[in-house]
């Protein structure tokens, strides 16, 4: 057929795969008194190449190691929870974040950012999303969503 599966630029040789598995989503609204193991949820699509990322889901069309991060702040992180931290679900296995203490804290956290990267093995169909984690305290963490950012790509 016509589709086009990669694209050499002749000035200067770069390659682009138009159908290679690519993702950045965000959140359209705040996310709010987050529970432990609360799927954190992503409406807003920048691009997602190959159209593989659906309902806070991103699904791997092919086998490979796909890279995945995650960025995003939180308001109001309750200073009584013994730790908190950032999970990357696969169907392979979890990925955790650093884990933060915030009862060494004087107060409660008004704003705190996570970051988390990790390059997963993932089979065709195997899926990914993001999970808040909390041991303690009271769910009332925000995920300020138009400030965090879900993403992916395959790497090899």
């Amino acid at each position: 057929g016509l589709t086009e599966f990669m694209k050499i630029d002749g000035a200067n040789g770069a390659v682009t795969k138009p159908l290679q598995p690519a993702f950045l989503v965000t959140g359209s609204s705040s996310q709010a008194n987050l529970a432990d193991n609360t799927v954190l949820t992503f409406d807003t699509e920048i691009f997602d190449q190959n159209s593989d990322f659906s309902s806070n889901t991103f699904t791997a069309p092919v086998t490979g190691r796909y890279q995945l991060q995650f960025r995003g702040r939180f308001d109001e992180v309750d200073q009584d929870a013994n730790w908190n931290r950032i999970e990357i679900i696969t169907s392979n296995r979890t990925y955790k974040s650093s884990i933060i203490d915030p009862g060494a804290l004087g107060t409660h956290p008004n704003y705190w950012s996570f970051a988390t990267v990790v390059l997963a093995d993932m089979d065709s169909g195997d899926t990914a999303y993001v999970q808040w984690g909390q041991s303690g305290g009271v769910s009332q963490a925000d995920l300020i969503t138009t400030d965090a950012h879900f993403s992916g790509f395959l790497a090899c």
